[in-house]
Order: structure tokens, then sequence, then C-alpha cells
């Protein structure tokens, strides 16, 4: 599930204003055409305006700094301004995007005391940032385990963030917290509580989706858990009764620095995956990651055997 954010990400859109204009003063009718094609071309939605700037030099041979404004008709807080390019004659509007590669994504996402499924030695990091009421997610988690660690055994290690999304899991919030919880005395009791939760959501939705019943599911979970797993109790019970949010709060805030707007969003190695993509493709995925470090992946999985042909004679 992805929350809708408006973005002007492109990485070279080139617009044909298709209209004859020279260097100098602004032509209101070329502004007026660039304002169309970009609504047009970016989807802008119709209760925002678009403003067009004075161009200026760029560092680009042949082209024009020209910026453009966006700004929502109904909120003056929101409003965004984006540098484009239109070259000399006119013709041609560009958007250039650049990117820092002095960071990589894996590098950004601390890992440090969260639970780990996996080889701890193993080259290839799979991180899921995860809402444990999301559906997709449990579609995405039922594809990890066991089926992609059962493929790539100690070839990868998988590790889980939070990021519950709030404005539509009522119970998500408090199940990440729970999770926590166990995870700071058993690394086992939070893995075996995650898989609970993701293929039994409706039953802590419950029939009527109350709040208040689906929060004490949550915690009678994590409790049962807390004793099969031989857990402190009182630790435990102290642990969920404070409700805690702040390690939440913080994989939520590290989640959107980097970019997530839904669940679930893997990065394999810094490779951002998105939603509950198909197993196939999410192998494509860890496969380039272990031929970047020199891994051979292993083979396809071999397909369903066909039944030996019946000897048309009957013997």
């Amino acid at each position: 599930m992805f929350r809708t954010r408006f973005l002007f990400g492109c990485l070279f859109v080139l617009l044909a204003a298709g209209c004859k204009a020279q260097d100098a003063p602004r032509n209101p009718k070329v502004d007026r055409r660039i304002e169309i094609l970009v609504r047009t071309q970016l989807n802008v939605p119709q209760d925002w305006n678009v403003e067009v700037g004075a161009r200026s030099k760029s560092d680009i041979a042949g082209y024009d700094t020209v910026p453009i404004t966006f700004s929502s008709a109904t909120d003056p807080t929101k409003r965004q301004s984006l540098n484009f390019l239109i070259s000399k004659d006119g013709n041609t509007l560009a958007r250039l995007s650049k990117w820092d590669l002095s960071k990589d994504p894996s590098d950004e996402i601390s890992t440090g005391n969260r639970p780990m499924r996996g080889n701890p030695q193993a080259k290839v990091t799979i991180i899921n940032f995860d809402d444990l009421e999301c559906p997709y997610c449990a579609r995405m988690h039922a594809q990890l385990f066991p089926d992609t660690l059962n493929r790539y055994k100690d070839q990868i290690k998988v590790v889980y963030k939070d990021f519950p999304l709030l404005e539509i899991h009522p119970w998500a919030l408090r199940a990440s917290i729970d999770a926590n919880c166990l995870a700071t005395q058993n690394p086992s009791a939070y893995w075996n509580y995650v898989d609970y939760l993701h293929t039994h959501g409706e039953d802590v939705t419950g029939p009527d989706r109350d709040p208040a019943k689906s929060a004490a599911t949550l915690d009678k979970l994590a409790r049962d858990e807390g004793q099969r797993s031989k857990l402190d109790t009182t630790k435990l019970n102290a642990c969920l009764t404070k409700q805690d949010d702040s390690v939440v709060r913080s994989s939520l805030k590290e989640g959107d620095a980097l970019g997530v707007d839904g669940t679930p969003t893997l990065f394999i190695n810094g490779e951002r995956l998105s939603g509950a993509l198909p197993e196939s493709q999410v192998w494509l995925a860890i496969d380039r990651a272990l031929k970047a470090e020199g891994i051979t992946p292993p083979p396809e999985p071999a397909t369903a055997q066909q039944a030996p042909a019946k000897n048309p004679g009957g013997r």
C-alpha cells in the first residue's frame, strides 16, 4: 500500500516546445506552452498552480535554466520550485536530475540490534520496511520465508525495519512496539510473533474492527509468545504496558529520508524494490547483488518434472 505523494522526479524528460523563441526577453506564449506541457507530462493536479520563471545561464551548453514553481491553490505552505533546462532556440524543455553517488543507500540504514534471519556473515542484506497490518507485506513475508531463504540459504540475511502506515492501519504501530518488546529479549520470539501476525492479521482486526480489542489481542499474543520462549515476564509486561514508540518513530523517520512511501519496501544491498513484487523479480535483484559481490547465485529452481510418457502399446 502506498501513500500518495506529489513528486516531480524524472531522469531526463524531453518535451518538444514546438515554438521558435530567441534568447532574450520572456515570451508569454512560450511560457504558456511550457506550463501546458509540464502539466501534461507530470500530471500536475488541477488545484496546483504552475509558474514559469525568468531564464538564466546554465552550465549545459545550448541550454538556459528556467525555474518552474508548483504551488497549491488551497494551501500556501505547499510549494516547490524546480529548475528545468530550455534550449536556446526554445524548442526543447528538459529536466535533469542529479544523484549523490558518494552515499550508498545500504549504508544509510541502521540494522544494529535488529532481529535477523539468515547468515550474519552474508554479503547480501535484504532490509524490509514492514507494516505488520499490511496485507501486501504479508504476501512479501510469505515469499521471503521460507522460499527465498531456502533458495539462497547462507548467501543472504534478512532484517525488518518498522514502517507502520499510521493513517490507514490502526493497530500496526502497537504491533511493531510489541514485536520490539519481544526482540529485546529473544530474536526468535520476535520472528515467531511477526510470522503469526502476517498470517492472522484478520483475526487481530476482528469482525467489529475495534482498535481496543485489537490492542488487547496483540498484547495477549506477545505475552503468550513470551511464555513459550521463556522470557522474563516482568520485563516483558513492563515493556508492553509502557508502549514506548521511540524505536518505531526513528525507523519511520529513517524510511522517510530514504524515500520509502509505502510497504513493503525492500533494500537489497541498497537497491530499492517497492511493493509486493513477484518472487521471481525479487530473486533477480538478489542475483544482481550476489554477482556484484563476486558470488554465483544458485541455479534456477527446477520446474515440475514432466510425467513419463505412457507406452502407446500399453506394455
